[in-house]
């Protein structure tokens, strides 16, 4: 089927009698959707309504809402806008799954180069305590005098 279609900076727009004629609707439906703000098609100077795909995405999801399952307009609306929410809810969680990532990662950081630089590498024999001779011979004698 060909569909009338203007091109501008590589998207594609339909207008709105190719639009009614491919998903076989009225084109005062379409202006109904638009004026119930379901749909939000862009506008030529000449004030033309022009369709994107995200529009055709949108109002398949509309046709899909009241012609398969039987929904009125305005449970249209209120799914749409919970879609809405529910999308950005998931991009803030994301948004905040990946901050969380990257500070745990920033403290697992700064604990290893805390931990490398707390650790001083020394070789076994600097752990024994060694004691002149002298003081050595010092100890012994303090011995013999105490069990006198």
């Amino acid at each position: 089927m060909h569909m009338a279609k203007r091109a501008e900076r590589g998207k594609a727009y339909y207008m709105i009698s190719a639009v009614s004629q491919k998903y076989n609707i009225h084109p005062q439906t379409l202006r109904l959707y638009e004026r119930e703000g379901l749909l939000k098609p862009s506008r030529t100077e000449g004030n033309t309504r022009l369709y994107s795909d995200e529009d055709l995405e949108q109002l398949e999801t509309i046709l899909a809402l009241t012609r398969d399952l039987g929904v009125n307009l305005a449970g249209v609306e209120i799914i749409l806008n919970m879609r809405r929410r529910i999308e950005q809810m998931q991009h803030e969680v994301n948004e905040f799954m990946d901050y969380v990532k990257r500070e745990l990662a920033r403290g697992i950081d700064d604990w290893e180069q805390r931990l490398s630089t707390a650790l001083v590498k020394s070789a076994p024999t600097d752990l024994v305590r060694h004691t002149p001779k002298d003081a050595d011979a010092e100890s012994q004698k303090s011995k013999v005098k105490n069990q006198k």
